[in-house]
């Protein structure tokens, strides 16, 4: 969770788009859920995504024991931004044309906003970094026009045992379902490696699995190299 938990530890130019300041989108710390969320709907809204989101996949970022090393990072203390997150969202803007670089779109990081996907892996990310340890990463993706309809957070999950807050919330009403669901954040946060099936069953189950699919370091670019002109 961005969330009151994190520690701090131990030719890739500028993307062709308009100029859009992090700033002007809403940001509660430690929230990153619901900032990715509100931030996907604010993409449609300004046209700098498709009116629908087709083009924007949601990004949970993960692992079994919930230690999640990232790099460039704004919550850090280290001068190369480490920090360990229990778990991270960003959002993944894939694009129609091969000749236009995808982006990542983190309002936590310190890289451009939004950054090429090729500059935010080898940099935030530093694929393959820790091998097989307890630390690497695995990553749910979910096309956002289903976690738009699908998510709600009841923020429980930022409160301690005699329930107080651990990090203050957002000051608008909590996320809601369409179906009327309050609360499966941990349906998305939670993930193992044995979720991650090959490319091709991932590729298949994208736009139809509302809680997306879980891929590993080595398969994300391929995935996203995949999904050039695929999405509705």
């Amino acid at each position: 969770m961005d969330g009151g938990r994190a520690s701090g530890d131990a030719g890739r130019g500028a993307p062709s788009n308009p100029t859009v300041d992090a700033s002007s989108f809403i940001h509660t710390p430690c929230y990153c859920e619901e900032n990715v969320y509100l931030l996907c709907k604010e993409l449609t809204r300004i046209g700098v995504a498709d009116p629908t989101g087709t083009d924007l996949y949601v990004v949970f970022i993960s692992n079994e024991e919930k230690k999640v090393p990232l790099w460039h990072q704004k919550a850090s203390y280290s001068d190369d931004g480490f920090i360990l997150w229990d778990y991270h969202v960003i959002c993944i803007q894939s694009r129609r044309n091969k000749e236009v670089l995808d982006l990542v779109w983190d309002m936590d990081s310190d890289l451009p906003f939004p950054s090429p996907f090729l500059q935010y892996v080898s940099d935030a990310i530093r694929p393959l970094s820790f091998g097989d340890s307890v630390y690497r990463r695995l990553f749910r993706v979910i096309h956002a026009p289903l976690f738009l309809r699908s998510f709600a957070s009841d923020r429980s999950h930022m409160k301690d045992d005699k329930g107080h807050w651990i990090q203050s919330p957002p000051k608008y009403e909590p996320i809601v379902a369409e179906d009327g669901t309050t609360n499966n954040l941990n349906e998305y946060i939670a993930m193992s490696v044995d979720d991650v099936a090959d490319l091709e069953s991932t590729i298949n189950n994208i736009y139809f699995n509302k809680r997306g699919v879980v891929v590993n370091e080595a398969l994300l670019p391929q995935l996203f190299s995949r999904l050039h002109g695929l999405h509705p």
